[in-house]
């Protein structure tokens, strides 16, 4: 079953964060459609839509933001 942006995917395996804070302010990843892609979920709202990215485009946010490129949005590492 392919996942598109916006869908759900609720037979995704979701793994949260260890950091993420008892509030459940988090988002949760999980590898979609054939572990080509990577849906990432609000944690407060499991029955919510999902957007779905490919591995490259999640590795240059993270490169981003380990970078600073996003601290003006408080995304620092």
């Amino acid at each position: 079953m392919r996942i598109e942006n916006g869908e759900l995917a609720v037979d995704a395996t979701w793994v949260k964060s260890t950091f993420s804070s008892p509030s459940g302010n988090c988002v949760e990843l999980a590898e979609v459609n054939d572990g080509n892609e990577v849906a990432i979920r609000n944690s407060r709202e499991p029955e919510g839509p999902a957007l779905v990215f490919t591995r490259d485009e999640v590795d240059a946010f993270l490169r981003g933001v380990e970078a600073g490129e996003f601290a003006g949005y408080g995304l620092t590492r």
